[in-house]
This record gives C-alpha cells, sequence and structure tokens, in this order.
C-alpha cells in the first residue's frame, strides 16, 4: 500500500475567530479532496475541529493528536486519535508527523508549532496572515515559509511541494 501525504493544519483553539473556523473548514475541504491526510492536535473546538470537520464532510482521513491521557475534548471528526498524555509537548508530534505544515490564525501554541517546523526544516504555509506575523516567522524561516492569502493557493504550494520532493 503506498504512504498517504499528510498535511499539518495548525491554528488557534479556543480563541479562533468564525472567520479562521470557517476558512479551515475550507482548507480541511481541500485537503480531502486532493486524498491527503488531515493531521491537528485533534481537540474539540477552533481551527482544529473545523478543519477536520471540512475533510471528514469530504470523505477524508482525519488525524488528532490529543495533549490529554484521554480522548476526553477530542472532536469527533478526529478519525484517529493519537493519546499523549504531554500537554503542548505533543506540538513536536504533530510537527514531525506531517509532510507540510498550514497555519492559519495564531495563538501561543500554534507560534511554537511554527518555530518546532521551522528547527525541524519543514514547509510551512502561512494562510492569511497578517504582515507582522508574516514578517517574523519568515526572518527566522526564511525560505522554509510561504505566505499565501487563499485555500487555492495553497493546495497549489502544496501540491507542487509534494510534487518536486517526491513525498508519498
Amino acid at each position: 500500500m503506498k504512504s498517504k501525504t499528510i498535511i499539518g493544519v495548525m491554528g488557534p483553539g479556543e480563541n479562533a475567530s468564525p472567520e479562521e473556523n470557517e476558512l479551515a473548514y475550507e482548507l480541511g475541504e481541500a485537503i480531502a479532496k486532493q486524498g491527503w491526510v488531515l493531521l491537528t492536535g485533534g481537540r474539540e473546538f477552533g481551527v482544529m475541529h473545523a478543519a477536520m470537520k471540512g475533510a471528514s464532510d469530504n470523505n477524508g482521513l482525519t488525524i488528532g493528536v490529543l495533549p490529554a491521557d484521554s480522548t476526553r475534548g477530542s472532536s469527533p471528526h478526529a478519525q484517529i486519535k493519537i493519546v499523549t498524555g504531554m500537554g503542548s509537548a505533543r506540538n513536536n508530534i504533530t510537527v514531525l508527523s506531517s509532510h507540510v505544515i498550514v497555519v492559519l490564525g495564531m495563538a501561543a501554541g500554534t507560534a511554537s508549532e511554527v518555530a518546532l517546523a521551522i528547527k525541524a526544516n519543514k514547509k510551512i504555509i502561512l494562510l492569511s496572515q497578517d504582515e507582522l506575523t508574516v514578517m517574523f516567522f519568515k526572518k527566522i524561516g526564511t525560505y522554509r515559509v510561504t505566505p499565501v492569502n487563499t485555500v487555492n493557493d495553497a493546495v497549489n504550494l502544496i501540491r507542487d511541494y509534494v510534487s518536486l520532493n517526491q513525498i508519498r
């Protein structure tokens, strides 16, 4: 069986705006339609939940890497639930398990995931981020960080990156 491309979607939980959740749903939908696997922090709110709902509503496979020692508080749209008991340290698992990271919205946990992704030399797509956020992460992440404005732009960039790097 051929291995799958895993796209990590990172963003705020409780503090996600309605617009960020809508964009996350649209991104999850697009990831599923490409046949990629969607991976998030697995919680039942915010960008994590919205992206997984978008993917699962479109027959996509979703993985939630949970911070607690049980599945309580996990999104019902996380089809595979990885229980870590690691709190925020689970961010390293989400980053290292993803082939490409797409970031929408920003919070402390999200910023830590971007920093870990930069250190791990991952491809990072900043979706619909403000100029200050883009400037900060471009300064520390240089070529690894690419800002885009739309889900379609993100999907095209992922497709090109996966093809160029022969990720399977």
